[in-house]
C-alpha cells in the first residue's frame, strides 16, 4: 500500500483543530443515547409494537458498526477531512428525516443515516496523527477517543430535559443543529491531511464486511426477543461466520484490501482490539443500569425515585470525567506507555463496579460510581488509539482506528443484549409491567467486572516497551524509532530538509517508500534540518517530505546496499509553489 502526500499546499493546524475534532466526535456519539430517555415510550409515540420499536435503536447500532471501517478506509484514500464532513452531513440528513417522522419506517431510515456518522471518530484520530507534533498527539487522541463516552454521557441529561419539557422531535432538530455547527467549525478550523494511501476502494470487501457484521450483530441485538436458541438466531450466527470467513480469505488475496488482516494479526493490534470489546461491554453496563435504578419509584424498596432529568444529571459525570481524564492519560502514557495506562484504566473500572455492588442505596452513591467508572473508562479509551497508531503504518491509520472503533461497538452491542436479557429474566412483573430488580442490577455489575477481567488478561499480552538497555528505542512514535535505527547503521539515506531559500526545516516528516509502494520507514528532521533513514534492502526508493508551511516533496533515489549512506538533501517548495518530484 503506497503512502503518499497530495500536491496541495498543507494548511497549518490551528489551536482550535483538536477541540473542533473532539466536538465532532461528541456530536456523533450523542446519537447513541439520544433516545434513551424515551425508550419506554417509543411504541406509543410511533404507534407500533415494542419489538418493532427496538429497531429505532438497533438500526443506528448496525449502520455505525458498518460505517466505521469503511469511512476510515475512504478517508485514507480520498482525504480524512472530506470523509469527516461527509459523515456529519449524512448525520444531519438523518436527524432531519427523523425529526419529520412519526411512523416507524421513516424513523428507522433516519436513525440508520445517523449511525453512519460514527466513522467520524477514527477519521478525527487519523487527522490528528497526520498533522500534530508528537508531544501534542497523545492527549489529542485521548480526547478524541473519549468523545464516544463523553457524548453518550452528556446526551442523557440534555435529552431527558428536552423530552420532559418539549416535543420529542426536538431531540432530532437539536442533533441536526449540532451537526451543522460541527460542519461549519470543521470547514473553518480543520485543514485536510496531505497524507494518502494509494490504491482503489475494495467494494467487494466493504459489501462482505457489511453483510458479515449485520448477520452477526442482528441476532445479538434481537436474540432476547427471538430466543437465543431459535432457528433464526442460530442461523444468522452461522451465516455470519461463513460470510466473515469468506471475506477474510478474499481480503488476504487482495493487494489493497479494505482491512489489512495481516496488520490486524500483529499482537499489538489483535490484543488491543480484543481488549476494546471488553471495554465497550463495561462502558455500556453503567449506562443501562444507573438510569433505571435512579428512576425506579421508592415503593419498590430499592428504587431511588429520581426524575428523568435528575437521573441524567447524576449519570452525566461519567462523560465529564472521561473528558477530564485526557490530559491525565497523556502524562501517564508519556511516563509508562499506553499499555500500562490501559491496565490502570481497567483496574479502576473493576474497582468501580466492585464498589458499586454495595453502593446502590442512595443517589449520591450513583454519582460516585459514575465518577470512578468515568475515570477508568476514560483512561482505557484514551489508550486504545495510541496502541493502534503505534502499530500500523500512517497510510492505514483511518482503517485501523475504524476497526478498533468497530470492536468497541461490538462490545456495546453484546453488553446491550446480555444486560437486557439479564434484567428481563430477573424482573418482577407488577400490573403487567416488568420491573427490574436489585438482583438483576448486581448481576449486571458482576458481568461488567468479569468483562474487565478478561480485558485485563488481553492487555497483559500486549507487547511492552523495549528493554532499558536501549532507552532511545522506547520511543512513543514510529518516527523516533526509525530515526534511532538509522543511527545504528552506516547505510541508508541521510541529509537535510531545507526550505526554498536553503534554510533548515525542523520537524519535517520524511517518509521512505519502497519499490512495492510500502512505507519502509519514517522520521522527523532535527532542529538543524538533518534526517537519517535506514533501508531494509538495496534498491530504488522514494523519499516523501512534508512540513507545515511548505509544499510536499517526493524525491527518487537508489541505495546500492553497501554500508555507505546516500547523501540526499530535500528542498521543500514554498507553501504556494508547484510541487516537483
Amino acid at each position: 500500500m503506497t503512502h503518499t502526500t497530495t500536491d496541495q499546499p498543507a494548511r497549518r493546524p490551528s489551536g482550535a483543530t483538536v477541540p473542533v475534532l473532539a466536538f465532532a466526535g461528541i456530536v456523533v456519539a450523542v446519537m447513541q443515547t439520544l433516545l434513551v430517555p424515551v425508550i419506554k415510550d417509543l411504541p406509543t409515540l410511533l404507534s407500533t409494537e415494542p419489538s418493532n420499536a427496538t429497531w429505532v435503536l438497533t438500526s443506528t447500532l448496525l449502520s455505525g458498526a458498518v460505517a466505521t471501517p469503511i469511512m476510515g478506509r475512504l478517508g485514507d484514500l480520498f482525504g480524512k477531512r472530506r470523509m469527516l464532513l461527509t459523515s456529519l452531513a449524512v448525520m444531519v440528513v438523518g436527524a432531519l428525516v427523523s425529526a419529520l417522522s412519526s411512523t416507524l419506517l421513516p424513523m428507522i431510515a433516519g436513525r440508520t443515516l445517523q449511525g453512519f456518522a460514527m466513522g467520524a471518530i477514527p477519521l478525527g484520530i487519523g487527522l490528528m496523527r497526520d498533522m500534530l507534533p508528537r508531544e501534542k498527539l497523545g492527549s489529542a487522541m485521548a480526547l478524541m477517543s473519549s468523545s464516544i463516552g463523553v457524548g453518550g454521557g452528556l446526551a442523557l441529561p440534555a435529552a431527558a430535559l428536552v423530552a420532559q419539557h418539549a416535543d420529542w422531535h426536538a431531540l432530532f432538530y437539536g442533533a441536526a443543529g449540532l451537526g451543522v455547527l460541527s460542519i461549519v467549525l470543521t470547514l473553518v478550523f480543520v485543514p485536510e491531511s496531505p497524507m494518502r494511501a494509494e490504491g482503489t476502494f475494495d467494494v467487494l470487501g466493504a459489501i462482505g464486511l457489511s453483510a458479515g457484521l449485520v448477520l452477526f450483530l442482528l441476532p445479538i441485538t434481537k436474540g432476547s426477543d427471538w430466543g437465543w436458541t431459535a432457528p433464526t438466531t442460530l442461523g444468522l450466527f452461522g451465516a455470519s461466520v461463513a460470510v466473515l470467513l469468506l471475506w477474510g480469505v478474499m481480503e488476504l488475496r487482495l493487494k489493497a484490501p479494505l482491512v489489512d488482516l495481516r496488520t490486524t494479526a500483529r499482537p499489538a493490534v489483535l490484543f488491543t482490539n480484543l481488549a476494546s470489546i471488553m471495554v465497550g461491554v463495561s462502558f455500556y453496563v453503567v449506562s443501562l443500569v444507573l438510569p433505571q435504578l435512579l428512576q425506579l419509584p421508592t415503593s419498590t424498596g430499592y428504587g431511588l425515585g429520581q426524575s428523568m432529568v435528575t437521573a441524567g444529571l447524576l449519570v452525566a459525570p461519567l462523560g465529564l470525567t472521561m473528558m477530564v481524564t485526557a490530559p491525565v492519560y497523556a502524562r501517564l502514557s508519556a511516563k509508562y506507555g499506553p499499555k500500562v495506562t490501559l491496565i490502570i484504566g481497567m483496574v479502576i473500572i473493576a474497582i468501580g463496579y466492585g464498589a458499586g455492588l454495595g453502593l446502590m442505596s442512595a443517589a449520591w452513591q450513583s454519582l460516585v460510581i459514575a465518577v470512578v467508572l468515568g475515570a477508568g473508562i476514560g483512561l482505557a479509551y484514551s489508550s486504545l488509539p495510541a496502541l493502534i497508531v503505534g502499530s500500523v503504518p500512517a497510510s492505514e491509520t483511518g482503517a485501523a482506528n475504524g476497526l478498533n472503533t468497530l470492536m468497541r461497538s461490538i462490545g456495546t452491542s453484546v453488553s446491550s443484549a446480555v444486560i437486557g436479557m439479564v434484567l428481563a429474566n430477573t424482573a418482577n412483573h407488577v400490573g403487567g409491567a416488568a420491573v427490574p430488580t436489585m438482583h438483576g442490577f448486581r448481576v449486571s455489575f458482576l458481568i461488567a467486572t468479569g468483562a474487565v477481567a478478561v480485558g485485563l488478561l488481553m492487555a497483559l499480552f500486549l507487547p511492552g516497551r523495549p528493554p532499558a538497555t536501549k532507552p532511545q528505542l522506547r520511543a512513543s512514535s514510529e518516527e523516533d524509532a526509525a530515526l534511532e535505527r538509522a543511527h545504528e547503521v552506516l547505510g541508508g539515506f541521510r541529509g537535510r530538509v531545507l526550505n526554498s531559500e536553503g534554510a533548515p526545516v525542523a520537524r519535517a516528516k520524511v517518509t521512505l517508500i519502497d519499490r512495492r509502494g510500502r512505507q519502509a520507514g519514517a522520521t522527523l528532521s532535527a532542529e538543524d534540518g538533518s534526517y537519517a533513514l535506514a533501508v531494509p534492502a538495496q534498491g530504488p526508493y522514494v523519499l516523501a517530505a512534508r512540513a507545515t508551511g511548505h509544499g510536499p516533496l517526493a524525491s527518487s533515489a537508489t541505495h546500492t546496499g553497501d554500508d555507505r549512506p546516500v547523501a540526499l538533501d530535500l528542498s521543500l517548495p514554498g507553501e504556494n509553489a508547484d510541487v516537483t518530484a
